[in-house]
């Protein structure tokens, strides 16, 4: 246990100017409102504040930071509250404890909830001091260091697979590599013990057969850097056991195939001398291809610079040197971290460059529906490996592997992203699908008319862009469901003889719990609200002469055409329920033929789909939901919609063509989008109205037989 003395003098060491009174009333205030209460392992609970100021110290952080450490749980797990800490120990303190409180005393329905809910609260805090999440990070470390205490195995995993989802990742964005991998390697040894013991057992090994190599190689590498004339620091380090298993995962290879387990570490005084340590080793050692990495020209978001490279090395060994200055290498440890010392006021720190990706999680927060999908893409945002890419300005944009031009779209800027049409990648035209690489140069077509399509979302891969993406398909979901809401009431009211007001609506807007009639229409027509409850509160004292079932929910594309019609007529689904509400899914377009089962959900009815669609594997998990039903043989009459998928040849009339196969063959599109065009072909999406799934195999015949069309088979998403 730290004693107070030695924490001030621990901080006095790097910072003589430090608030020394302000850490001691800090410390004793933590130790008095923690009082006599115990940890799961026994220990006094003030040992795990006064250890993560000890982490804070470390680190070579300022005052703030500390007496935020040692204070950080008094709020949570003591009567003490924020009021009296701002009182004792100014505001900004207050604000800070108040960033990190862990908020368990949230109420939300499960865990899975309340840890989404509490992410989202870290990064609003943490979006206003950084040192949030430094504190927070330094308090998660301590808390797995000590996480066997726990006695329970299924808290312990949690607690292990939150810190491997969330917290490793936000370390490793801030530039913390030293606690990521500790963090990792905490996690790896909860989450599976197995595996770490055998890799850690096979580095025991190794470290034993070339305990004389490791030295020979360092070595040698000093002193073919020496006779180049150049003075530097050569040391080894061995990767952590989690990053040797997620390299044997991910490249699929066995312990015995990874040659940079050693990473070799090149220290020296000046950003000339990495690239003169790089020509020396490159000079003396056979470089391996594709391992050379240039992190000094072009530093990652997180403000991390070095050059990487692997080459065959002394003694034929294939070894991995990384080659940096000092100032480099204490912001490769350090992260963040290095810029937020002592020395450096809050001023102006959080609106650096580096921070653009908190900027990103913000945005991400804004748009997303609830806090589960707002952890789903931070999870995507945080995870993934990354490629730079330019802007033909030169500006860097920083992307997840296997990012697309609408990812580089939305990074630059979020009306760039709803209004993209197309991209250029080095100067020749792609798809909005094609994936990016390292150096590529992205130039955005875009146009005032366009609007984001829900098909972006199958292959965007940024959280920003799918949290964008899906905002507004629920707008657009919703103007459709208002459009056909709207139908079904001036249907209603046409028949029972009255004239169709937005007036009239307006005044029933309490009774319904809206703001304004939209509200109204889009529940009726997603079947929240039945059509006939919102005439009835409009005219309360109206006797219908027969009551009337309204019409069945049916896709907006088709609502118009039916209401033509004088008589209601029945869903053409056997297995239902009457009068319930009937949506066919967008996702598969059943139509008359195809084997069906319907979903139901709350408040909005069943959904159609068919029985092979994509989509029914997140129902796996709840089959009270699904219906066992199948289409009337008699059928309703109605055209049903079809999507087909097309490539046809770039040339002139071939769309013509098309069109003309698809009409004489009594089809009728409703809707055609082109989604990839090249010199050659066009690929294109066709919505075709047909009466069932013979007349859409009919069409689909046709078209194959079409010399201009090289390929159709029909479309089951989209």
């Amino acid at each position: 246990m730290i004693r107070q003395y030695e924490l001030v003098e621990r901080v006095k060491a790097y910072d003589p100017t430090a608030d020394e009174d302000l850490i001691n009333r800090a410390y004793v205030f933590s130790m008095k409102a923690h009082g006599s209460q115990r940890r799961a392992s026994g220990d006094p609970y003030f040992l795990h504040p006064l250890e993560v100021a000890g982490i804070l110290a470390g680190m070579k952080l300022d005052t703030g930071s500390i007496v935020t450490g040692l204070l950080h749980d008094t709020v949570e797990d003591t009567v003490a509250t924020l009021d009296e800490i701002e009182r004792l120990f100014g505001k900004e303190i207050a604000q800070l404890v108040d960033g990190v409180t862990k908020l368990s005393k949230l109420e939300l329905q499960d865990a899975e909830s309340k840890q989404a809910e509490n992410f989202r609260k870290l990064v609003l805090a943490m979006s206003k001091d950084i040192r949030v999440l430094l504190v927070k990070l330094c308090d998660r470390l301590h808390n797995m260091r000590t996480l066997d205490a726990i006695p329970n195995p299924d808290k312990r995993r949690r607690i292990a697979r939150e810190t491997l989802e969330i917290y490793a990742p936000l370390a490793e964005r801030i530039g913390m590599h030293e606690m990521k991998d500790e963090l990792e390697d905490l996690a790896f040894a909860h989450l599976n013990p197995d595996a770490r013991g055998s890799i850690v057992r096979r580095l025991l090994e190794l470290r034993q057969e070339g305990s004389n190599l490791v030295a020979q190689v360092l070595d040698e590498l000093r002193h073919v850097l020496a006779e180049g004339g150049l003075q530097a620091t050569v040391t080894g380090r061995e990767k952590r056991p989690y990053s040797i298993w997620r390299k044997m995962q991910r490249k699929n290879v066995a312990f015995e195939q990874l040659f940079d387990i050693m990473a070799f570490r090149v220290i020296v005084d000046s950003k000339p001398a990495c690239y003169q340590a790089l020509g020396i080793m490159h000079d003396r050692y056979k470089s391996l291809p594709g391992r050379f990495k240039d992190f000094i020209s072009t530093p990652k978001p997180n403000g991390y610079q070095s050059l990487h490279t692997a080459v065959i090395g002394p003694l034929r060994q294939r070894i991995e040197i990384q080659i940096r200055t000092q100032d480099m290498h204490q912001v490769a440890e350090l992260g963040v971290a290095a810029h937020w010392s002592y020395k450096q006021g809050p001023a102006g720190v959080a609106d650096r460059p580096k921070y653009r990706w908190l900027q990103e999680l913000l945005e991400i927060l804004e748009h997303a529906q609830k806090p589960e999908e707002f952890l789903e893409h931070t999870k995507m945002e945080l995870f993934q490996d990354q490629v730079f890419c330019f802007t033909p300005k030169g500006m860097l944009i920083a992307l997840p592997q296997g990012a697309t031009p609408v990812d580089f779209a939305y990074a630059v800027h979020s009306e760039i992203g709803d209004t993209c049409v197309g991209a250029k990648v080095n100067g020749r035209l792609v798809t909005l699908r094609h994936q990016l690489t390292n150096g590529d140069q992205v130039d955005i077509i875009t146009s005032k008319t366009s609007r984001p399509s829900p098909e972006w979302e199958r292959f965007a891969v940024t959280g920003k862009a799918r949290a964008r993406i899906r905002r507004f398909i629920r707008q657009q979901q919703r103007t459709e469901y208002a459009d056909l809401g709207r139908a079904m009431l001036q249907k209603i009211f046409r028949q029972e003889g009255y004239d169709f007001t937005e007036k009239a609506i307006e005044g029933v807007l309490k009774i319904f719990k809206a703001n304004v009639p939209e509200d109204i229409y889009a529940n009726v027509g997603a079947g929240l609200t039945p059509a006939r409850d919102v005439f009835n509160a409009v005219f309360p004292g109206h006797k219908a002469a027969a009551q009337r079932t309204d019409a069945k929910v049916v896709p907006i594309g088709r609502a118009r055409r039916s209401l033509g019609k004088t008589k209601d007529q029945p869903v053409p689904i056997r297995g239902l329920i009457p009068g319930m509400a009937v949506h066919y899914a967008r996702c598969c377009h059943p139509i008359p033929g195809d084997r069906i089962v319907g979903i139901v959900t709350t408040g909005k009815g069943v959904t159609i789909h068919t029985i092979d669609c994509e989509t029914l594997e997140s129902f796996y998990d709840t089959p009270e939901r699904w219906i066992d039903v199948s289409w009337d043989s008699g059928g309703d009459g109605e055209d049903h919609v079809g999507r087909i998928h097309a490539v046809l040849a770039n040339e002139p009339g071939s769309l013509g063509t098309l069109s003309t196969v698809i009409g004489k063959n009594g089809g009728n599109i409703t809707n055609l989008k082109i989604t990839s065009r090249s010199t050659d072909f066009f690929e294109m999406l066709i919505d075709i109205d047909v009466s069932d799934l013979k007349h859409l195999n009919n069409i689909v015949a046709a078209l194959r037989a079409t010399p201009v069309i090289s390929a159709v088979e029909r479309a089951r998403s989209g």
